[in-house]
């Protein structure tokens, strides 16, 4: 193979792989929660530069939810809010790379905003860049 078209196919397979990474960050599919063996449904999140993954969630109501989240590495650190009074819901934690869990059990059906506060000085908020999504509770 000669070394222009081997370049060529190289760069176009680096460009194919970031473009369905950044896809797969964007392109974010609801993810419906399962009921474990223990009874909880349980979600793994991912809080990164903007986002969160899964960004849109659905959970039984009057069933036990488990959040377990962590944060990329990086040097902007990331919150967690998801305040529902209405469903027994109520989460504002700043988030670290460590895992952290929480639990509770949502009351009341509806779709829910959880989303990141933080903010940098003057500049838009985390939530504001697009770092928000939606708990969607269902009977």
């Amino acid at each position: 193979m000669k070394p222009q078209r081997f370049l060529s196919l190289t760069l176009t397979l680096i460009f194919c792989f970031a473009a369905g990474r950044a896809a797969a960050q964007s392109g974010n599919e609801p993810y419906r929660a399962a009921v474990g063996v223990d009874g909880v449904q349980q979600v793994n999140m991912l809080a990164g530069d903007y986002f969160f993954r899964p960004s849109h969630i659905i959970v039984k109501v009057n069933v036990p939810v488990r959040f377990v989240v962590r944060a990329e590495r990086g040097i902007v650190p990331h919150g967690l809010v998801l305040k529902a009074s209405e469903a027994n819901i109520s989460i504002n934690a700043d988030l670290s790379r460590e895992s952290q869990t929480f639990t509770f059990t949502p009351s009341a059906p509806g779709r829910y905003a959880f989303y990141c506060p933080k903010k940098l000085l003057f500049f838009k908020s985390h939530r504001e860049h697009g770092m928000e999504g939606i708990l969607e509770v269902v009977e």
